[in-house]
């Protein structure tokens, strides 16, 4: 009888503990100007079905007017429609390089810019009603959304300010930005928008992982997509973005090209983990920004700070990651 009850016991420990390493994520994108964030999406709503991760919401930093459409369509064709949306207040604007329009266009969706809260909002509702250290804060695109929810004030879901919010309730702070360990004009950091990734950074008392520039640059992936079905979020969005991103469209003939994987390492990353097997990480020392968003690493004591070194060769990872965005890999 008592090891009976011993191994029900244990049945529940591990099965909270299983549960528990699920990380459940917050996700802030810059979706529609490179397709890396798309493929993202893919890989986590795919690692929703597989329940490898938990998705609490998806918060865009850009203004684009088809975007919140164009996630809402996402969400929709991988059968996350309850997955809630923010999005930066600051007005909507269009431009013809962005797949976001392609997207809502082709795929059912319901929402619109005017239909879902600030992001500011959002963060703050769904930090406050998750426990302690238990959120991971994903960022993909520039961190306007994350210096405005710093500076956020106490409110009807937490009498505590965002910045006292995400020391509490923040597990991990993951970005994609920056070049290691050092680097220039890197988008996100810089973003046109001096001094927010300074600003961020430097008031941010969680711990940090940087996923740089130059570990997403070297892996390639898309063209994979030319023989999928022509009928998906990712054919339609990564065709449209081959042949208008202004750094690849000169090579385009009609069929989706490589591109760098920026986005989808990162959520790699979050998820799986891989540290010593994807990558090393790397730590002793403080990710250095300045106003204009050049970055250095600056070697010292140890601190919440550190980035990843890719350790796998890129072409193995780029069939990794292909694989998950396709969903055609085993649990």
């Amino acid at each position: 009888m008592k090891s009976s009850n011993l191994f029900v016991s244990l049945f529940f420990i591990l099965n909270g503990f299983i549960l528990q390493a699920q990380p459940k994520i917050i996700f802030d994108t810059d979706i529609g100007g490179d397709a890396d964030d798309l493929g993202a999406l893919a890989m986590l709503h795919n690692y929703i079905k597989s329940g490898d991760c938990e998705l609490l919401a998806i918060m865009s930093w850009t203004t684009d007017e088809y975007a919140v459409p164009a996630i809402d369509a996402i969400n929709r064709f991988y059968l996350h429609p309850e997955i809630p949306i923010g999005t930066r207040k600051d007005g909507t604007t269009v431009s013809d390089l962005n797949y976001n329009k392609v997207i809502s266009d082709n795929f059912p969706n319901k929402l619109t810019y005017n239909d879902v809260p600030d992001a500011i909002d959002l963060y703050r509702k769904i930090l406050a009603s998750n426990e302690d250290k238990s959120v991971t804060i994903v960022t993909v695109g520039p961190l306007l959304n994350i210096q405005r929810l710093i500076q956020s004030k106490p409110d009807s879901y937490s009498n505590l300010n965002g910045a006292e919010l995400i020391s509490k309730k923040v597990k991990e702070f993951v970005i994609m930005g920056g070049k290691f360990p050092k680097g220039k004009n890197e988008w996100n950091f810089n973003g046109n928008m001096p001094g927010v990734t300074k600003f961020v950074i430097e008031n941010l008392d969680v711990p940090i992982v940087f996923s740089g520039f130059e570990l997403g640059v070297q892996i390639k992936t898309g063209a994979i997509f030319n023989d999928i079905d022509k009928d998906t979020p990712l054919y339609k969005g990564f065709l449209y973005f081959s042949e208008h991103a202004p750094w690849i469209k000169a090579n385009f003939e009609g069929e989706i090209l490589d591109n760098a994987t920026f986005d989808q390492t990162t959520v790699l990353y979050v998820v799986e983990g891989g540290v010593g097997k994807y990558w090393k990480k790397i730590s002793g020392g403080i990710c250095k920004v300045e106003e204009n968003g050049d970055s250095s690493w600056k070697k010292g004591k140890n601190t919440n700070q550190s980035y990843l070194k890719l350790k796998e060769s890129p072409e193995v990872m780029a069939e990794i990651i292909e694989a998950i965005m396709l969903n055609r890999f085993e649990r």
